[in-house]
């Protein structure tokens, strides 16, 4: 992943709910924004589908941090969009998963992951959050650009269809049903939760 200055920058003047949010913070440039989500600790929120829930629980994940800017960007007209992807997740990235690993008889588990794009920059505001991982993700087996506030369901849903359409055509899952993989998936969630520091 790059370095947040790689993005654009300018000061917040349009109007816009996330740009108003900020400007009440004091906060006046897309970097200076993008530089006060990044420092927020990581942590999961109550309700990932409301916009405003990194400002009233003072914490995201790279579901909501993104979420924010990349709706940020939209209401500038910045060129950054938000992404999701799918990466492998295996015990060098997240401690624990080989037990998940073994249990399913999975090379890795394909999961789900989000951060920006601005040309052919990639930016991760959860980089160093001690968000569970041991290392930042720079690998994708797929990604696409999704609307910035893109709802649970319809993220899942997209998980799902790249898991059929993509990954599941993949050499290394041959003969892997997808519900072996979405089992693995949800211990994968909660070993995620767990190892958030």
């Amino acid at each position: 992943m790059d370095k947040l200055t790689v993005l654009p920058d300018c000061p917040l003047t349009t109007a816009g709910l996330i740009t108003e949010k900020f400007r009440d913070l004091g906060i006046l440039s897309f970097q200076a924004a993008c530089r006060y989500v990044l420092e927020l600790p990581y942590g999961y929120n109550s309700d990932k589908n409301d916009l405003m829930i990194l400002f009233k629980e003072n914490m995201g994940t790279c579901t909501t941090k993104h979420a924010v800017i990349g709706t940020l960007a939209a209401e500038l007209g910045l060129p950054v969009v938000k992404h999701v992807g799918i990466y492998r997740m295996t015990e060098a990235l997240v401690t624990g998963t080989k037990a998940i690993l073994d249990k399913y008889r999975l090379p890795n588990v394909p999961m789900l992951h989000c951060f920006l794009v601005h040309d052919r920059y990639r930016v991760d505001l959860t980089e160093g959050n001690k968000n569970g991982k041991n290392a930042a993700i720079d690998e994708f087996l797929f990604t696409q650009e999704v609307i910035p506030n893109i709802p649970a369901k319809d993220e899942y849903l997209l998980y799902r269809r790249a898991l059929k359409e993509c990954t599941l055509t993949m050499g290394e899952y041959a003969g892997i049903e997808m519900k072996r993989i979405l089992q693995a998936r949800e211990e994968g969630l909660v070993l995620l939760k767990e190892n958030v520091e």
